[in-house]
């Protein structure tokens, strides 16, 4: 009887141990990942089709209704000038007009004093078009208004593209392309196949100028508008099963 018990207990032992050697043999197995995750890069160099380019221009005067004056006259002289260069009315847009109060603080007696000096009038002129090198030599020349008597500050251009949208399909294509080689290269390294996509997401999408020193992959993207000459590029994460 007694040998018995012992035979009992030394079973149920060994079931409750082979038990929980199959049980968390099961769960290792189950929780082991089965999935190889690989990013993919496209990219595209391309010349923006769009230009925006503004110069600004003021006028300062004690006298409020003479400095309109003086800023009206300056404002036809661009007009004349732009339309000379080939430019029609519905491209030269002025912004509204800007009024300032300027002041100079001198001591008077040994008193630091704000004396008015005039009213400053400033007024911003934009030209928007697909005509990219027209607009180039416009704010390279734009210097002849400026010997005018044309007081004229000229901003450098901003270049952009219109078919961005178009781009971005294709370089996600791209990505896309990239990304499942590396995965199909990997798979038959580690010796595996690759089974079916899992999940896809879209990483970051940035502008950079050609041959650029811009960090690549900024937070958020960069989206570069001061050359002409960019880079698009896009990352696309995929997830895939392996067999």
């Amino acid at each position: 009887m007694k040998n018995y018990l012992i035979v009992s207990t030394l079973l149920a032992s060994i079931s409750i141990v082979l038990a929980a050697y199959f049980l968390g043999n099961s769960y290792q197995k189950r929780n082991q990942s089965n999935t190889i995750t690989v990013k993919g890069l496209g990219t595209k160099d391309f010349e923006s089709d769009l230009i925006v380019w503004k110069a600004d221009f003021s006028k300062k005067n004690l006298d409020l209704k003479q400095a309109y004056a003086e800023l009206d006259a300056d404002r036809k002289k661009v007009r004349e000038y732009l339309i000379s260069k080939g430019f029609s009315d519905k491209e030269i847009v002025f912004s509204s007009v800007e009024i300032s109060k300027q002041y100079d603080s001198r001591y008077i007696e040994g008193i630091n004093q704000n004396i008015f000096t005039g009213y400053e009038l400033n007024q911003t002129i934009t030209i928007e078009s697909k005509n990219v090198k027209k607009v180039e030599d416009l704010s390279r020349q734009i210097t002849e208004l400026i010997n005018n008597g044309v007081e004229l500050y000229s901003r450098s251009p901003l270049y952009y593209y219109t078919k961005l949208s178009d781009l971005k399909i294709q370089m996600i294509s791209d990505a896309t392309k990239d990304a499942k080689k590396r995965a199909e290269e990997i798979a038959i390294n580690a010796g595996c196949k690759l089974g079916k996509l899992k999940n896809a997401n879209q990483g970051v999408f940035q502008i950079t100028a050609q041959n650029s020193s811009e960090d690549d992959y900024s937070w958020g993207g960069a989206f570069n508008v001061s050359s002409k000459k960019k880079t698009a590029s896009i990352t696309i994460r995929l997830e895939y099963e392996i067999k």
